[in-house]
């Protein structure tokens, strides 16, 4: 029987182009699976990747947003990571990266988003078998936790949040929740900012205030939940503020949920937060550099700041309970506005840059894909 090939975007190096290698995808090993990647988000750190501005070790595939169809699964694989019994042909949402178990934050601290070696499981060489989706073909080891999608939930409307929701459920997980009757900003309405906005909405928040641009996204955000919007691109920080203030009764939000990925939205957030406010980052992962902050600001008026970093299996899960409850009721899946092919993910790397995109896929098993 002939081996089976597969070609997948590889990243050599900070702004040089993207390059297509077809190589070997191996029959998986016991506990192992292979897929046929049905379709792959394009998210914003990739654009980051791309320039530079995470150190890697080049070369590397790129694409940590898949959902895929079982293609073959190696002994002993009988079910996915959530005890749900499979079979070849089931779609599967999976995050390309496994906890190690022999590092005090997975095996103490119990929270494998913190796992010092994971950026080793995610950027392995571009010559292995790709775990990551920007491929036809992805190889899944032991322990790289997957998900069945079930029948009824299109595979659009899970993959316009990406790796997003994950985030975005980890994230209100450490900032304790949102109460009932709350008052919520969220800083951002690509992918990250929208599902917060979703999630705010389905937590009981009063008013959920976004501030994003350009004028498509914000009029996404208003369907998934949304009560107002600001447009970045019309308005300045101190128009912002106010009108924050105005919308929340002179007090600013209980919750502020930074979601831009851009520097100067936190020193902005900080201003957007009532007294006793909490502040969730969220998008500044890949955002590199400092902005002035005075302390007393942050003591005098009882201010927290919440960190968050990445997702967990239950995360991945709880993402497509979402997406399968409330697919009918929101337009989840039309947050996916633009489709490339695996040849075009340059192209696709550049349509984010320039925010054409509510959210981009690429689709590997099309040869030709117009946005």
């Amino acid at each position: 029987m002939a081996m089976r090939m597969g070609k997948r975007v590889v990243l050599v190096g900070p702004h040089r182009p993207l390059e297509i290698w077809e190589r070997p995808i191996p029959a998986p090993g016991a506990g192992a699976v292979v897929v046929r990647v049905e379709m792959s988000g394009v998210c914003g750190t990739d654009l980051h990747l791309w320039r530079g501005e995470v150190p890697l070790p080049y070369p590397v595939t790129l694409g940590h947003e898949g959902i895929a169809i079982l293609e073959e699964l190696g002994a002993g694989v009988t079910t996915d990571y959530a005890g749900t019994p499979i079979k070849t042909g089931d779609r599967v949402y999976w995050q390309p990266v496994r906890q190690c178990n022999r590092c005090y934050y997975c095996t103490v601290e119990k929270d494998f988003s913190l796992c010092e070696n994971l950026f080793g499981e995610l950027f392995r060489n571009a010559e292995e078998p790709p775990s990551s989706c920007y491929a036809e073909y992805c190889s899944l080891p032991p322990g790289m936790a997957f998900y069945r999608v079930p029948e009824d939930t299109p595979s659009e409307a899970l993959i316009a949040f990406g790796c997003a929701m994950p985030t975005v459920l980890q994230g209100l997980e450490r900032l304790g929740g949102i109460r009932t009757n709350q008052s919520v900003v969220v800083q951002g309405c690509g992918p990250v900012g929208l599902a917060a906005a979703m999630m705010a909405r389905f937590s009981g928040a009063r008013q959920v205030i976004v501030i994003g641009a350009p004028a498509r996204r914000l009029a996404i955000a208003r369907r998934l939940g949304a009560s107002a919007t600001i447009d970045l691109e019309t308005t300045a920080e101190p128009e912002r503020v106010q009108q924050v203030r105005d919308l929340t009764g002179g007090r600013g939000a209980e919750v502020v949920i930074e979601a831009a990925g851009h520097l100067p939205a936190f020193t902005e957030g900080l201003k957007l937060a009532a007294k006793n406010g909490r502040y969730l980052i969220i998008g500044l992962w890949s955002a590199p550099g400092t902005v002035p902050l005075e302390p007393r600001y942050l003591n005098n008026n009882n201010l927290r700041i919440i960190g968050n970093a990445l997702a967990q299996p239950q995360h991945l899960y709880g993402a497509i309970q979402v997406a399968r409850a409330h697919h009918h009721e929101l337009p989840m899946a039309e947050a996916v506005t633009h489709r490339f092919a695996l040849a075009e993910a340059q192209r696709a790397l550049e349509a984010v840059a320039r925010l054409e995109t509510v959210k981009g896929v690429i689709i590997p098993n099309q040869r030709e894909v117009h946005g």
